[in-house]
């Protein structure tokens, strides 16, 4: 199947995983999660109607956006962002995903102080309590969003996730469920610099699951653009 056939079933699927749980598929933002696909088949996955592009790494996605891989579209950074390359994606990503660590808040806010512009975030939480994946505890994510009130040049705009890798999708049900009452628990309260608007969560193999728990985000990568290749 082509790009834009596959953009197009993707979005079927969305549809009805939203009016399945009750929601409106216009609630669904896609984002084409473009690692390793060239400028081309970036376009053509815009040219197909994705809302967002998502890239992973930082020398991939300058050279991309250099090449108007992106135009007509929003760009993410859904990728790990080491502090030494925050400087390159501050101010050129409309959003960044993945922000795991108060030493990565303070980097971006001292970036973004210098030039002049407030970025937008999303804290990721690491829900399976992986030892080998970065990002917040559930229960140290108060704390973390009564901080941002000091990264005056930051924005949190919601929380990412990706679950442990499971067999079957209904196994990431309950880290779905869970995530899902982070985010709302914590959109009721009031603090300074947070906006809840954004639950990322949900991959090629899961995103139906995850809008049925509340994702209102979905980074779907192989499902679009089909198998990577890392040569």
């Amino acid at each position: 199947m082509s790009i834009a056939e596959n953009v197009k079933l993707v979005r079927e699927k969305i549809a009805a995983a939203a009016l399945a749980a009750g929601r409106r598929p216009e609630e669904i933002l896609l984002v084409a999660a473009t690692k390793t696909n060239d400028a081309d088949r970036v376009r053509q996955a815009v040219a197909a109607g994705v809302d967002i592009c998502g890239e992973n790494r930082v020398q991939e996605m300058l050279e991309k956006q250099a090449q108007g891989a992106y135009e007509g579209v929003p760009l993410h950074f859904i990728g790990h962002l080491q502090k030494n390359k925050v400087k390159q994606v501050v101010g050129l990503a409309e959003l960044i995903h993945g922000v795991d660590s108060l030493a990565l808040m303070q980097a971006l806010q001292r970036a973004a102080e210098n030039k002049g512009l407030c970025q937008d975030i999303l804290l990721e939480i690491n829900i399976g309590a992986e030892p080998s994946k970065s990002g917040f505890a559930p229960e140290e994510l108060p704390g973390i969003l009564e901080a941002a009130g000091e990264f005056s040049n930051l924005r949190v705009r919601g929380l990412m996730a990706i679950p442990p890798v499971c067999r079957a999708p209904e196994e990431n049900r309950p880290y779905f469920a869970e995530m899902e009452k982070l985010f709302i628990d914590n959109g009721e309260k009031k603090y300074d610099n947070v906006h809840m608007d954004f639950l990322s969560m949900g991959m090629s193999g899961d995103y139906e699951e995850a809008i049925a728990f509340g994702a209102n985000m979905v980074r779907v990568g192989t499902a679009i653009f089909g198998p990577r290749s890392y040569q």
